[in-house]
């Protein structure tokens, strides 16, 4: 393996570590979020009301958490677009 096909694999490797940290962050923020503000007081099950704010709670976290990865993505790809302009 050449030296771009060994810095390749360790960007892709980095990458995958960064997504599955990302996701675990994504999971524990929802989690405690929308569990303090939809289950006031946990029960034995989850009211309708709870399931409801609950599942809405997670669909706007995920859609705010979705365009802020958008947005650092576009950001990255930028900047290594400006790298590559300026190096050559």
């Amino acid at each position: 393996m050449d030296s771009d096909g060994v810095k390749n694999a360790i960007i892709r490797q980095q990458l995958q570590a960064t997504n599955a940290a990302n996701a675990r962050t994504l999971i524990e923020n929802i989690n405690e979020k929308c569990f303090e503000r939809c289950v006031p007081k946990p029960g034995s099950s989850l009211l309708s009301s709870e399931q409801t704010c609950l599942t809405q709670c997670m669909e706007k976290y995920m859609a705010a958490w979705n365009e802020v990865n958008a947005a650092y993505i576009r950001r990255l790809q930028q900047e290594v677009g400006n790298q590559t302009i300026s190096s050559t």
